[in-house]
């Protein structure tokens, strides 16, 4: 795992309330991928928060908005689909929906490099700035829409979306490398399922991981 940057608020506190978030809300929940651990420990939660989010909040088993309609997502989620994708550290993956950045901080320590792309404007250029001035160099960002993917760098080992589709885009299907994995929420506004595509030879084979909450995939095959 690659080292980060010295930050200098990054407290005693914050680090104590970064341990307790991945011993209680992670270990002891099922996350069991140790690089994932590592990371989450490592990389400061509150810096992809709102200024003046307590670190009580930014450390807190809940999501957190992030302006313009947009979360930061559940810690447990976060790691769960961090784990799905089984990463072990030279992959190039796309990050669908930079939101502040925290998706893709996570992700620059566990893969080569990172692909993110952000509808938003706004928010990409603010989550650009932020990961730039914290030392992950390896991520790109991006302002598209995420739901066709970026066809500059594909095919990727693995891609994440972290908001909800109506359905399985086809170009993110079609952008992920043989033997790759796909992990997104799919169903409902209110509700949906996390699957985890897997690119095979033969085609594609989906899991089922269990129910969830994201805010809209918006594109061409989101929510329109």
């Amino acid at each position: 795992m690659k080292e980060l940057l010295p930050e200098r608020n990054d407290t005693s506190r914050t680090k104590l309330l970064r341990e307790r978030m991945v011993e209680l809300q992670l270990i002891q929940r099922g996350i069991v991928d140790q690089r994932v651990l590592a990371v989450m420990k490592a990389v400061p939660r509150h810096w992809f928060c709102l200024s003046g989010t307590k670190d009580e909040d930014a450390y807190g088993d809940y999501p957190l908005p992030i302006g313009y309609g947009q979360t930061i997502s559940q810690p447990l989620m976060v790691a769960d689909m961090l784990q799905q994708m089984r990463l072990l550290g030279e992959e190039t993956v796309l990050d669908v929906g930079t939101g502040s950045g925290y998706n893709a901080a996570l992700l620059s320590r566990l893969a080569l490099r990172v692909i993110s792309v952000e509808v938003v404007p706004e928010l990409a250029e603010k989550a650009r700035e932020r990961l730039r001035s914290n030392g992950f160099e390896n991520v790109e960002v991006h302002v598209g829409d995420g739901s066709m993917g970026w066809i500059a760098a594909a095919p990727y080992e693995a891609i994440v979306v972290t908001a909800g589709a109506p359905v399985i885009p086809e170009a993110l299907q079609q952008q992920l490398r043989v033997g790759g994995r796909l992990v997104i929420p799919v169903g409902s506004l209110a509700l949906q399922k996390l699957l985890v595509v897997h690119r095979t030879e033969k085609g594609f084979r989906i899991e089922e991981q269990g129910l969830c909450r994201f805010v809209p995939l918006q594109g061409k095959d989101g929510w329109q």
